[in-house]
């Protein structure tokens, strides 16, 4: 689903091509870009937020069997454990500026609107059936709280929307703008098709 391996492939990927700008090891930043979601939390449950946490545990006896060091393991499970958007925590080393990046990246543009898409319909449930938006407004327009527990497009202005401002490296800054463009232009090709 959205975090499946091929996500970890894209956020690896951009992790290395991010590590040099923000003056981070890239094998620290690729090692964090591995682990960063090991520990599964879904996404409508009340614990959330602590995916991160949850992961940088699960990731040190794992690293230390890869043959890292303590000090490594150290600055990859922090990086882990501020990863989290729901969580909220300002990264305290360049790797996790580095994943933070990285895997917010993976969360705009097309590809995180198929992730969004794609959770959105694994979260409906008979009791809570989900649509993909708000019949009376598509595209949170108006002032009501959002529900993107329910409604795929709410997750749009509630956190993809957000995400280019928190962008840490020019890199990510730079392609973080271009797919928040995209995301709005979907939304005014939504307007359209919807009247």
């Amino acid at each position: 689903m959205a975090h499946d391996r091929l996500h970890l492939e894209r956020v690896y990927a951009w992790a290395l091509r991010l590590a040099p700008e923000a003056g981070a090891d890239p094998d620290l930043c690729g090692a964090a870009a591995i682990v960063h979601d090991l520990a599964m939390v879904p996404k409508d449950g009340a614990d959330r937020a602590e995916g991160g946490a949850r992961s940088a545990v699960v990731a040190r006896p794992l690293l230390a069997a890869a043959g890292y060091a303590e000090v490594d393991i150290a600055v990859i499970a922090a990086a882990v454990a501020t990863s989290s958007w729901s969580k909220g925590l300002p990264p305290a080393h360049p790797v996790g500026m580095v994943l933070q990046d990285a895997d917010r990246l993976d969360a705009i543009g097309a590809v995180g609107l198929l992730r969004t898409v794609a959770c959105g319909q694994w979260m409906s449930r008979p009791e809570r059936p989900g649509r993909f938006y708000d019949p009376a407004d598509p595209c949170a327009d108006a002032e009501r709280p959002l529900d993107d527990r329910r409604q795929c497009v709410d997750h749009l202005p509630a956190k993809l929307l957000r995400l280019a401002a928190g962008m840490h490296t020019t890199t990510a800054r730079a392609e973080a703008a271009r797919r928040h463009a995209f995301l709005l232009a979907f939304l005014e090709e939504l307007r359209g098709e919807l009247g």
